[in-house]
């Protein structure tokens, strides 16, 4: 395979796995699209939606490990959350992991154009301030299960862990505070993304050489972006996830239409 190929993809594993690790993602909603659009742009063949969805489900699991890891020392895990949204989401990403292997490209594309959208949309509705609640923590478990089954099929479609989705959703209708959503959604994609990968590997939809180079780079900068996320305002990294997510709706909508 190509090492100018390898290189660039390992340049892009960077960048969406430091975005991840930043506000709190797996990195699908950067990665698909740069993985579909950008290496064409260089004279590279691409991937295919099948095969892009499998390189960022490797990719997603890994930063999503690597973001919750760095949060692991504070307290901004929520582990009831994390066990009721972590294990509806894993069946729900192992059906959509799997099923995308009887979807055709356009499909695929437009699966993932419908979570960008719905992402977008939920980014736009006002959040209050939860951080002075008697008990900030607590959240509407019945939501919480439901969101997460239907966040981990259109996930496990797109190789994605779902985060993009899952934290609109933690901050808008289950009202955790940011902080925790951030580094409760990122535990939680590491469970969807198991389910993802599994689903992919078994359809055939895994390209070893990118996968791994794609994992190496997110294992080296989706630590450094929670790093830089604990430190970061939060009101800041609510407008920094709201322009990934509009900007890769517009993009992937142009595709799909023109």
């Amino acid at each position: 395979m190509d090492i100018l190929f390898l290189l660039t993809i390992f340049i892009l594993g960077l960048i969406g796995s430091y975005v991840s690790g930043l506000v709190g993602i797996g990195g699908a909603i950067v990665n698909y699209p740069m993985l579909l659009y950008i290496p064409p742009l260089f004279g590279f063949d691409g991937f295919s939606a099948h095969t892009a969805a499998g390189v960022v489900a490797v990719q997603v699991l890994v930063a999503s490990f690597g973001g919750a890891w760095g949060y692991r020392k504070g307290n901004h895990l929520h582990k009831p959350l994390i066990t009721y949204m972590g294990i509806s989401v894993l069946i729900g990403s192992l059906i959509g992991g799997f099923g995308a292997k009887f979807l055709s490209e356009q499909s695929i594309n437009i699966v993932y154009g419908i979570l960008a959208l719905i992402a977008v949309a939920m980014m736009l509705i006002p959040v209050k301030d939860v951080s002075k609640q008697e008990d900030p923590h607590s959240f509407n478990k019945w939501i919480a299960v439901i969101s997460a089954f239907l966040v981990g099929i259109g996930a496990g479609i797109v190789g994605a862990g779902g985060a993009f989705l899952l934290v609109p959703i933690m901050l808008t209708l289950l009202r955790i505070p940011t902080r925790v959503t951030i580094a409760s959604s990122l535990a939680i994609t590491v469970i969807s993304s198991i389910g993802a990968v599994t689903g992919k590997l078994f359809s055939g939809d895994v390209p070893l050489f990118p996968a791994i180079v794609v994992a190496v780079a997110s294992a080296i900068a989706s630590p450094l972006g929670a790093k830089t996320g604990k430190k970061a305002n939060t009101k800041i990294l609510q407008v920094i996830l709201a322009i990934l997510i509009i900007g890769t709706a517009i993009k992937v909508w142009w595709g799909i239409l023109f």
